[in-house]
């Protein structure tokens, strides 16, 4: 699913559901990653380890020896050197994305339940701006969740924006609009996809001499879940 909204170059792992936990739930931890998780209940201690069998996988496909996936500054992964990518989990969904960093600057994932925002969640992560554009969209497709789609977008705008910058990126620090591919799907369960700009109203990060003032995305509906994807080029 996410590796659709992403440029070749990108290796992505995914694992759904219980088939994913018996693929991946057995990977042996290293010593570093076990310790983190050793007071864990059962629920986390299980998504950690799926979401670093698809890194170890993304990694193996990608020519780079497997490593511990430490978590550094502010809880962003740590990759291995001369590699970028990004993790995601949610009920029942984990992923793993990575890419050659002389392939891309950066690159952010990110998934969520395909449902409402809890009440509240909205009206903290969303400009004004962003609110109007989300009822447009629910008066003309209501069979998507908006204000989840925007959520995790904005969780992908970060994810990509912190390995340039090493900084806080706020919610209201990036105003996204959200398009939707024209092609009518056959109904929710045929799922949806389409593209979002996230316009950076701070100074962005410099990539290859160039201040950034946009990250570009791309999102899809299937499979009960929505799913963001953010790369970043060199130029």
């Amino acid at each position: 699913m996410i590796d659709e909204l992403l440029p070749a170059s990108v290796v992505a792992v995914e694992a759904f559901g219980e088939e994913g936990v018996r693929e991946f739930g057995n990977t042996p931890l290293y010593p570093q990653e076990a310790a983190l998780v050793v007071r864990a209940v059962d629920k986390r201690r299980r998504e950690f380890t799926v979401v670093r069998g698809c890194a170890r996988r993304a990694m193996e496909k990608l020519g780079v020896p497997a490593q511990p996936v430490l978590p550094g500054e502010r809880g962003a992964p740590r990759w291995p050197d001369g590699v970028t990518g990004s993790m995601t989990h949610c009920a029942d969904y984990s992923a793993a994305a990575l890419v050659r960093a002389a392939d891309l600057a950066s690159l952010g994932v990110d998934a969520e339940p395909h449902g409402p925002l809890p009440e509240g969640v909205l009206a903290a992560v969303a400009l004004p701006a962003e609110t109007a554009r989300l009822e447009r969209l629910t008066a003309d497709r209501p069979e998507v969740h908006w204000d989840r789609l925007l959520f995790s977008a904005k969780e992908s705008v970060y994810k990509a924006w912190f390995p340039l910058t090493r900084k806080w990126l706020d919610f209201g620090e990036a105003d996204i609009e959200i398009s939707a591919d024209d092609g009518r799907t056959a109904g929710p369960a045929a799922g949806a996809q389409g593209g979002f700009r996230a316009r950076l109203l701070v100074p962005g990060p410099v990539v290859g001499g160039r201040r950034v003032e946009h990250f570009d995305g791309r999102w899809t509906v299937r499979h009960g879940l929505v799913a963001t994807a953010v790369t970043v080029p060199h130029a």
